[in-house]
């Protein structure tokens, strides 16, 4: 019998300090009404200046092994989705793993931005799937605050800091649960749509992130919807069949976008951006750990998550909780 990776428990981390639009409106030209009708965000969380990204990972993980059951000492992959690591090396994986006492086992970073944990997911199913691995830990988490130039109204508005996680398992006999298709892209053609402008073989600097709001914005419409499509063809159901949709929290009007442009009822989409902005590769699994623990995603449930971020990438993964 196959192998399915089985989604066993979510867990989410904001921090504690809450950065409101009219705060934001004190630092830069712009105010909340401004950020409320063209992003639909409210606020965003920072981390604290002894905050690291592993150290948000790492609360995210320790909550998805409580609600999983596991402990750490049985995972042997670690996967962590981010565009903004501890150091440039080693991974900041392997500081989540040895501080929460996992390993030795796989652990490694992925960097596909915001669709980061969609294609850390897809991974760590094809470790799973192949008998290489038999328990996953999937982060994403962010501490975008510290890549941000805090006077560019067009992206000092959007982004937050954040982790989120999942707990993945092999089975045999899961049935019909588990991660039931992936899709997965890249364009590097449309790189300079949104991007750091800095990096250690570059410039010898961290940078900042510099976008093109209005052209990622079609971008992200046409092909987040493309992937939720494909994603459901390749498991052979219709996206009627979809019980919630957790998409990547970029912009709310990105969000109704996709949802007019494939009929989807608003109501099925978790929508967390206005409270989390935009925290990048944490943004998906944040929203699914709050829609999980609400009650409104329940086992069973048939879900799919999607994301568009920079390189251009995007991707979608249809899971059975």
């Amino acid at each position: 019998m196959a192998l399915r990776s089985v989604l066993l428990g979510v867990g989410s981390y904001l921090p504690k300090r809450v950065l409101t639009n009219a705060e934001l409106a004190k630092q830069v030209d712009t105010s909340d009404e401004w950020i409320v009708e063209r992003t639909g965000i409210r606020q965003r969380h920072i981390a604290a200046d002894d905050e690291k990204t592993s150290d948000l990972a790492c609360q995210a993980s320790l909550a998805a092994l409580e609600q999983a059951g596991r402990e750490a000492k049985d995972i042997d992959l670690v996967i962590l989705a981010t565009a903004t690591p501890d150091l440039t090396f080693p991974a900041t994986a392997a500081r989540v793993q040895a501080a929460i006492g996992a390993g030795p086992g796989i652990a490694f970073d992925l960097q596909a931005v915001c669709s980061g944990f969609v294609f850390a997911l897809a991974t760590a199913d094809n470790f799973l799937a192949r008998g290489q691995a038999k328990r996953a830990l999937v982060i994403g988490a962010e501490t975008f605050s510290r890549i941000m130039d805090w006077e560019d109204r067009g992206t000092c508005v959007l982004f937050g800091d954040g982790a989120g996680a999942v707990v993945l398992e092999a089975q045999e006999d899961a049935g019909d649960r588990g991660i039931v298709s992936t899709f997965l892209r890249t364009d590097g053609r449309m790189h300079d749509l949104l991007y750091v402008d800095g990096g250690p073989s570059e410039t010898g600097t961290v940078g900042k992130v510099r976008m093109v709001g209005n052209a990622v914005f079609r971008q992200a419409v046409e092909h987040i919807s493309g992937a939720m499509l494909e994603a459901c063809a390749r498991a052979g159901v219709s996206l009627d069949a979809v019980d919630w949709f957790v998409p990547h929290q970029a912009n709310q009007r990105i969000l109704d976008g996709v949802a007019r442009k494939l009929g989807i009822d608003v109501d099925k989409v978790v929508a967390t951006v206005a409270i989390h902005g935009n925290t990048s590769a944490a943004s998906v699994p944040l929203a699914l750990d709050v829609a999980v623990r609400d009650g409104r995603i329940k086992t069973g449930d048939l879900v799919l998550m999607e994301a568009l971020g920079g390189g251009l990438t995007w991707g979608a993964a249809l899971v059975r909780l």
